[in-house]
């Protein structure tokens, strides 16, 4: 009987490294070679293939392949029938959202949306930006560009464009009128694939482990030990929602705590322990975190 294998679309181009770095902290080695678009992994039971992001979703629903990483943009842009899995909060520069603007030079004389009537925008996300200005009854020629969007801005009358830290839009005068759509990365299936027993619970492994390394970023191990006397004064200094592991040492008169905690705290919580009476303070970076 032939083995069973899941087709795996992984993003090429701006996510692509974000997304091979991802893998590797649940778990998955993914080696890109000559051939970029043909991967290996160290999994015998995935087969991926790099696709660019804006293709995604239509292999996907295609079942060219059975499961990929896409943008929820790129999604609503192919509008494509798939399962979506589960979003993940990660993107190549951040893990905030990205964000399609609509945007304008500084000197144009645009102040809002309608402002726009009758006018030319230049983007690569054609039908979404087609569907934002048909929901607001406001008539433009929508033109399909290139990449490079930015360079147009002052060509047509406005563009939507793909922001994640705004530098682009500042270093190129230009100004934001208002957001298109709001775009995470989401983990989706063929709908076909998902009713099928094996491809439904290895996309629900992957899914399970790449939300816990990304769980796993923002936070570390805290581990100490305290005399048990101390233990009440340590939990005051702990995050209230926190709930430690304590565990017995040889000697009675210590005990250990064990927690996990947001890395955006931790220089201000090691500090506080230490004078409340903690010693043997270790933390540790976490590979993954599920809930």
């Amino acid at each position: 009987m032939p083995q069973e294998i899941l087709k795996l679309g992984i993003p090429a181009g701006s996510l692509q490294k974000a997304t091979i770095e991802l893998f590797a902290k649940a778990g998955f080695n993914i080696t890109e070679s000559d051939r970029s678009y043909l991967p290996s992994i160290d999994d015998d039971q995935i087969r991926p293939t790099m696709l660019r992001a804006q293709e995604m979703s239509r292999y996907v629903a295609d079942g060219v392949l059975d499961a990929g990483l896409t943008g929820y943009d790129w999604i609503m842009e192919n509008a494509s029938d798939v399962i979506e899995v589960c979003e993940l909060g990660y993107s190549k520069a951040t893990s905030k959202p990205t964000r399609w603007v609509l945007a304008v030079p500084e000197e144009s004389k645009v102040q809002k949306v309608q402002d726009l009537k009758g006018g030319i925008i230049a983007t690569e996300l054609v039908n979404v930006t087609k569907k934002f200005f048909a929901d607001r009854d406001i008539d433009v020629k929508i033109e399909f560009s290139w990449g490079a969007t930015e360079v147009k801005a002052r060509l047509v009358d406005a563009i939507v464009e793909l922001t994640e830290t705004g530098n682009s839009l500042v270093a190129n005068n230009l100004r934001v009128i208002d957001t298109v759509i709001t775009s995470t990365t989401r983990f989706i299936a063929n709908k076909q694939a998902w009713q099928n027993k094996f491809k439904k619970e290895k996309i629900e492994n992957i899914a399970i482990l790449l939300n816990a390394a990304i769980n796993a970023r923002s936070r570390v191990g805290l581990k100490m030990n305290i005399e048990k006397n101390n233990l009440d004064k340590i939990l005051k200094v702990l995050p209230a929602e926190k709930s430690p592991t304590i565990s017995s040492l040889a000697d009675p008169n210590y005990i250990a705590i064990e927690v996990i905690i947001d890395a955006k705290i931790e220089r201000s919580l090691v500090p506080a322990l230490k004078r409340a009476g903690a010693s043997g303070i270790i933390t540790y970076p976490l590979n993954k975190v599920i809930h």
